[in-house]
């Protein structure tokens, strides 16, 4: 199977030279995804929720247009610049994922580009029907 590159308008614009997602074997892997607001190219707020909202949403699309969804990710990985903010995303987080919970990953990190303070990446299945 080829690999498929996943570009839409409905997320931000990538921050350098990478993807936003790409498609290969019946998975879907997103980029990092900060809380950028796609027709801007600004973060939406100044708080990690609204961060943490917009960069799930932001990932939402991207697996919509890869013939995916929330529902048939396996794995996230959290990046926060303060481990503090942990329950206000874990909140947000919720909210999109209700049931049968992905396994995930949380890390702090020094940095994030654009001064975030969340990024957040995806690995899902992709339905077949969608890949081709």
């Amino acid at each position: 199977m080829s690999k498929r590159i996943v570009l839409i308008n409905g997320a931000p614009t990538p921050v350098g030279p990478c993807s936003q997602g790409v498609v290969m074997d019946g998975w879907v892997w997103t980029s990092g995804q900060v809380g950028l607001n796609p027709a801007t190219g600004e973060l939406v707020g100044p708080d990690v929720a609204t961060q943490a909202n917009q960069a799930l949403h932001n990932i939402e699309a991207i697996l919509r247009a890869a013939g995916s969804g929330l529902n048939q990710v396996v794995r996230v990985t959290v990046f926060l610049t303060n481990m503090d903010d942990f329950p206000a995303v874990n909140a947000v987080y919720a909210n999109y994922f209700a049931t049968d919970f992905p396994a995930r990953s949380c890390v702090e990190v020094s940095r994030l580009p654009r001064g975030a303070l969340v990024e957040i990446d995806a690995m899902a299945r992709v339905n077949r029907l969608a890949s081709r």
